[in-house]
Order: C-alpha cells, then structure tokens, then sequence
C-alpha cells in the first residue's frame, strides 16, 4: 500500500513539473514554431495575387496567437501572395490574402479585398507579440526614413516610412485610400490590447525583381 502510494505521489508530481514547465515555456515554444513556419514561408514561390472569395478582412476575427493555431498553421496551404521585409527592423515575412488567423500565425495578411500593392493604401496586418523579434514586433521601433519592401513575385515595391503612431482599433480610417497617394499601411494586432501601432509609407519606386535582389531582402 506504501509502495504504491508512494508511485502515485511520483506520477502526480511529475504529472505537475511536466504542466509548470508548459506553461513556463509555452510562449517560448510558440515563438520558436512562428520562426520556423516563417523560414519555410518565405522559401515558396510566389503564387501572384489571386484574389479569393473566401478570404476573411474582419478585424474582429482576429484572435491572440496560442500553440494550437500555431501548430495548425504549420499545415494551413494557404497561398503566399507577397513578401515584406523591413531590414532595418530585421522583418522579413510572407504575405497571405485576408485575415486568417492561421495566416497571421506566420505571417501578414491583407486587410482589404482585392488590394494591389503600389496601388492606393495598400494595407497590412500582424501580430505585435511580448516578443518584439516576431512578426510584426519590431514595427514598435519604426522610424520615418525606414524603407519597406514588398513584392508580388515580379516586382519589388519600395515605400519610405513616414508616420508611425498609436492608435485604437476604432480608428479605421487608417485604411482608407487617399487620392493621388501611393501608401502602405501596416496595423498591428497587440496581444489582448485596444491600442496598434499604425506604420505608414509613401511609394518611392518600383524595379523589377530579380533573384539577387529577391535572396538579398526577402530570403
């Protein structure tokens, strides 16, 4: 009767140390699956700007990243439309169609239907994690003058920062186009926040892509 209860006190203490290490370490883990899905991303071919009726631009859908859409989004086949890379915040991330939370979970989503890039307002989601080194985090540290890249898979679009500010979630009209403007709007989705760092760029030009330029910026 000893012994056993003596094995019992064991497995329910480890059954413990396993769970405290989890919850210790759950964060870390789910860091580490965003920047591997993140290099594997990136590593796909371009498939051009499909634009999809299926895609989901609401907000509101939007949810705080855990471990099981991080690991579910490791098998999402969702489509790479684009590449942003900011090299002086060491951002480089895929872009999908909509606001999937599996998308966002390794990358930025589109917050518009049928957005161009070098287009009017041509706007962006990501998340803002503890973590400033993930996804958008880094967008915290943003500066005017800081050039941003995109591309299509055929081009490379290159804006100038311009404006980086705080804003709330109920100020949409970030994403509005604004005659005669070429922009490029970055919002991100903070972690259980009413507030998101809203980063705005003018298009300064547009040269076609090459595969030097392409393993230089976005590789």
């Amino acid at each position: 009767m000893k012994k056993g209860l003596n094995i019992l006190r064991i497995v329910v203490a480890t059954i413990l140390l396993v769970a405290g290490l989890y919850l210790i370490f759950n964060k870390q883990i789910t860091y580490a699956l965003i920047n591997h899905s993140q290099k594997t991303e990136l590593s796909k071919k371009i498939e051009g700007s499909k634009h999809s009726s299926q895609a989901d631009f609401d907000f509101e859908n939007v949810k705080s990243l855990d471990n099981q859409t991080t690991v579910k989004s490791l098998s999402d086949d969702a489509a790479v439309i684009g590449k942003i890379a900011i090299p002086d915040l060491k951002i480089k991330l895929p872009i999908y169609e909509g606001l999937s939370n599996y998308g966002l979970a390794k990358g930025a989503g589109t917050m518009k239907a049928g957005e161009q890039m070098g287009e009017g307002n041509y706007s962006l989601a990501g998340h803002h994690m503890d973590d400033i080194n993930v996804l958008f985090g880094q967008l915290e540290n943003a500066k005017p003058g800081m050039k941003v890249y995109l591309t299509d898979g055929e081009k490379v679009y290159i804006y100038k920062i311009i404006e980086k500010k705080i804003i709330t979630k109920y100020e949409v009209n970030y994403l509005d186009d604004v005659p005669d403007q070429k922009l490029l709007t970055l919002i991100t989705c903070a972690e259980g926040g009413k507030t998101r760092y809203m980063v705005r760029g003018v298009l300064e030009k547009t040269m076609k892509l090459t595969g030097k330029t392409e393993h230089k910026l976005f590789l």
